[in-house]
Parts: structure tokens; C-alpha cells; sequence
């Protein structure tokens, strides 16, 4: 009989809002983009989707300290991040991202994916989402 592998996953809700275009010049880097390519199995599209979490899922980036990331290696000048697979609204292979940048707010996460998610899910400011991330 063949074993089973269990699946954790973590998901988080929280709200869209609009960033300052910060991500989309992070993404849009040639080695960014070539190791989110490389390490995720998806060629990013050149943008971030800004989430605002929820008061009940802030506790979740507490829970991925422990957990193993993707790491994104910085070229010089540029800070770390980490990135955990996932999926948005339970149908598409994305990706969170998460800046190793000081102060970065404890509330907002970052999402990227091979695809506009605004306008694959028809999304606007305020619109309520769900993030499963797997680990």
C-alpha cells in the first residue's frame, strides 16, 4: 500500500488594495524574475496583488517563521525575500511574497502569479480574497 504524504496548508483572507508599484519594479528585475521563474515554475507577471489582511488571519506570518520558504537570493543593493507556494481563490498556482525589508507592515501581503489577477477575477479595491498557502 502506497504511503500517504500529508499537505499542510495555511490560507488567509484579508482585502485588495492599491500599492505603490513597488512590486512591480521588484518583479520586473531580470534575476527576480529569473529565479521566481526558475524556483516557482512560473514566469511572474510584472506586478504584486495587494492584499490587506484580515484582524483573524494576522497570525498566519507568524506560523510561515518556521516554515521552510523559496528564498529569492538579492543581487547587490537589493533586499531578500521569501516566497511560499499557494493558491489564489482556490483555482490558481501563485505565490506569496514576503520582503525581508524593515517595518514592513505585519498586515499586507503580496501576491504574484503568471497572470493579471485583477482582471483574470475581476477584482477591485475593497474585494474580499482567500490565500491558501501550501507547505
Amino acid at each position: 500500500m502506497a504511503k500517504r504524504t500529508k499537505i499542510a496548508a495555511i490560507q488567509f483572507e484579508g482585502k485588495i488594495f492599491s500599492g505603490s508599484g513597488e512590486g512591480a519594479k521588484f518583479v520586473s528585475l531580470p534575476w527576480v524574475k529569473k529565479q521566481i521563474t526558475k524556483k516557482l515554475g512560473f514566469t511572474p507577471y510584472l506586478g504584486t496583488l495587494n492584499i490587506k489582511l484580515t484582524e483573524d488571519s494576522l497570525n498566519f506570518k507568524e506560523l510561515l517563521k518556521k516554515a521552510k520558504a523559496i528564498e529569492i537570493s538579492p543581487s547587490e543593493g537589493f533586499c531578500r525575500g521569501k516566497c511560499f507556494e499557494a493558491y489564489f481563490m482556490d483555482e490558481l498556482k501563485c505565490a506569496i511574497v514576503m520582503p525581508d525589508v524593515a517595518n514592513y507592515p505585519v498586515d499586507i501581503v503580496e501576491v504574484i502569479a503568471p497572470i493579471n489577477l485583477r482582471e483574470r477575477f475581476h477584482l477591485r479595491d475593497g474585494d474580499a480574497v482567500t490565500v491558501k498557502i501550501i507547505l
